[in-house]
């Protein structure tokens, strides 16, 4: 068995492992890498190997950073299988034409600018047609159940409490009547947040590729994103200003809508308006919605006890579809949340928010997610007074706040507990 690690070793994002086995080259993730435009832009775009050499994909998880490159792969001339769980695929099935339409769009807007200096336009990484042809290759396995992908290899899915779908995936490989289990953890969950099950352990592997996001770090206890929550709103409340949650369309802000339900039927959240401002995000919650097999007791009960039977939505929530409905929101008068993706603030209608609302002093900006290095979301985060956005610069005078208890990934303790 031969490993090499292309992408989420020694950094976050990109994950990419290629791995050697019985003659075939199978592929554990294939995720965008996310950082400064330029490097990200080239590390992306030019794969370390021939897809066409590529036998099989295992994928982990639905998020851009594990998924996102699977329509270069496909671009470049992969014909083989995605192996997932039936959630990842509907799933990934949104967020890479998610991602195909954002590139698209903002590559037309900023080569309007190039045309008139007279530079060079650029292309996007993909289109819808490639992630089409993509989506076609998922090919779903239920968890816990080994599947036989070549002679002497087979590949087991575990649910690993990450975001709905996730999975680590067990490789065993059989050579001269010797079994190597190769174990690699995807993104790990924590345990005791809402609506997903705990993480769950594999034992007897005999390699083990694990993420380490937040190894060096200790997370808030968990039970205390509500209380944080509470009065970071209530806070907005009382200046009259904006809360922006810059959030990943998936996962993150179907909790925060779990929350902020429930705060609303405990007659806690104050009396302003809500929105999710991403057509992702509805869909999002719609594919929730079909895969209760990947929900906690807790979530369940919700489900069959809420009185709406809908704990992903409430009276003043509102889900934003149209562009022309978000616009809107640029000039809304007094408090209210507004939840948009990306979640690093790398693209999105987060950005025009920053734009509108990010230099009033009245305006909160809460993350809830790892903002990686070179990523407009690290640099607002460590305090710059400044963004700039789609080639202009705008000012950052909002209140900057960070929410570790809604991290979706383990901390030290809880990684060397899974370990």
């Amino acid at each position: 068995m031969k490993i090499q690690f292309w992408g989420a070793a020694r950094t976050v994002t990109g994950s990419m492992h290629l791995v050697e086995a019985n003659g075939h080259r199978i592929l554990l993730d294939c995720g965008i890498f996310h950082g400064r435009r330029k490097e990200a832009y080239e590390r992306n775009r030019n794969l370390p190997f021939d897809a066409r050499s590529i036998d099989a994909v295992v994928l982990s998880h639905a998020h851009i950073d594990h998924s996102g490159n699977l329509p270069t792969l496909v671009r470049s001339g992969y014909r083989g299988k995605i192996f997932c769980t039936g959630a990842t695929k509907d799933l990934a099935s949104l967020l890479l034409a998610d991602s195909a339409h954002i590139q698209e769009s903002d590559v037309r807007r900023v080569n309007r600018r190039r045309k008139k200096q007279g530079k060079t336009l650029f292309e996007p990484l993909y289109e819808t047609d490639d992630v089409e042809a993509t989506v076609e290759r998922f090919t779903t396995v239920p968890y816990d159940r080994s599947r036989s992908i070549f002679d002497g290899i087979s590949v087991r899915l575990v649910d690993a409490g990450h975001m709905l779908g996730s999975a680590s995936v067990v490789v065993d490989v059989e050579v001269g009547g010797r079994r190597r289990r190769l174990l690699f953890s995807g993104d790990i969950g924590r345990r005791g947040l809402p609506i997903l099950r705990d993480p769950r352990t594999v034992g007897d592997a005999d390699y083990v590729i694990m993420e380490s996001t937040y190894g060096n770090r200790l997370h808030e206890p968990a039970d205390e994103a509500h209380d944080y929550l509470l009065e970071t709103v209530q806070t907005c409340c009382d200046d009259g200003g904006k809360l922006l949650i810059p959030s990943f369309a998936v996962g993150r802000t179907q909790e925060l809508a779990y929350r902020l339900n429930q705060m609303w039927e405990a007659g806690e959240l104050p009396p302003f308006n809500v929105y999710i401002d991403t057509p992702l995000g509805v869909r999002t919650t719609e594919v929730y919605r079909r895969h209760p097999e990947c929900f906690d007791r807790e979530m369940l009960s919700r489900l069959e006890s809420d009185s709406d039977g809908d704990p992903l939505g409430f009276e003043k929530l509102t889900y934003i579809k149209k562009a022309d409905d978000s616009r809107k929101l640029n000039d809304l008068e007094g408090p209210a949340v507004i939840i948009a993706p990306s979640g690093m603030c790398e693209g999105g209608r987060i950005l025009h928010h920053l734009i509108h609302h990010g230099g009033s002093e009245r305006t909160t900006i809460l993350f809830v997610g790892y903002q990686a290095e070179g990523t407009l979301g690290r640099r607002i985060l460590e305090g710059a007074d400044e963004a700039r956005i789609y080639g202009d610069t705008f000012p950052i005078r909002a209140r900057i706040r960070r929410a570790g208890a809604y991290s979706a990934h383990a901390d030290r303790d809880e990684l060397i507990r899974w370990l």
